[in-house]
């Protein structure tokens, strides 16, 4: 795997979800916790960073009144708005301190529904820095992550889904989305084996210390 031609798109790693007291960390806690996504998130952002991989942001925001989406909105975006998350202006919608972005770091703007792709220039920037491999980590395992894979698997790029920097609001959900989903759209692999993987260490020498995908 070659660094300059990686990115890594840490999604929604906003303080809504990720931080106590935020309008959504109750219900992602748990999973939180049992994949420790946070410290694994941290550990690859410093290794990908130290191996010229291109850092990029990908947070949620809607101005207050959520103007930007349907008047009528039902499924996960009624939770967003029942819940008043992810408004502009507000600490909820900041990216986290531990994940603050650094100069190099390239932070999308637009998103406003599931898919980083679908209202951002995601797309136009990857291809403009010549990237291959897309590793993605995130909120939620099995709503913006699964929804960004896709996109990402049809539009060519070698995708890579990091399962212990994930979490979604059960562990049966995040377990199925894990084991069944993301194999048939990307490259399911823990921090570790993408941080190996990143550093030119083979498949075999991976596999040989224990670790699966």
């Amino acid at each position: 795997m070659n660094p300059k031609k990686t990115a890594l798109v840490l999604i929604e790693y906003q303080n809504d979800f990720t931080s106590p007291g935020g309008t959504l960390h109750d219900a992602v806690k748990g999973v939180m916790e049992s994949t420790n996504m946070l410290e694994n998130t941290k550990a690859v952002v410093q290794k990908a960073r130290e191996a010229g991989a291109t850092i990029i942001h990908s947070p949620i925001s809607f101005h207050d009144g959520y103007y930007e989406i349907t008047a009528h909105p039902y499924g996960i975006l009624k939770g967003v708005v029942d819940s008043q998350s992810f408004r502009k202006g507000t600490w909820g919608v900041e990216i986290i301190d531990e994940l603050k972005p650094e100069p190099g770091d390239i932070v999308l703007e637009g998103k406003r529904g599931l898919d980083a792709f679908a209202s951002t220039n995601l797309d136009f920037i990857l291809r403009s820095k010549g990237i291959e491999t897309v590793a993605l980590g995130g909120f939620l395992t099995n709503c913006c992550v699964e929804s960004t894979m896709r996109s990402g698997y049809e539009k060519g790029f070698e995708v890579i889904t990091l399962t212990d920097c994930t979490a979604t609001l059960s562990e049966e959900e995040q377990q199925f989305a894990c084991a069944k989903n993301f194999p048939m759209f990307s490259k399911p692999m823990t921090h570790d084996q993408f941080v190996d993987e990143l550093s030119g260490e083979t498949v075999s020498e991976i596999e040989g210390r224990g670790y699966t995908a």
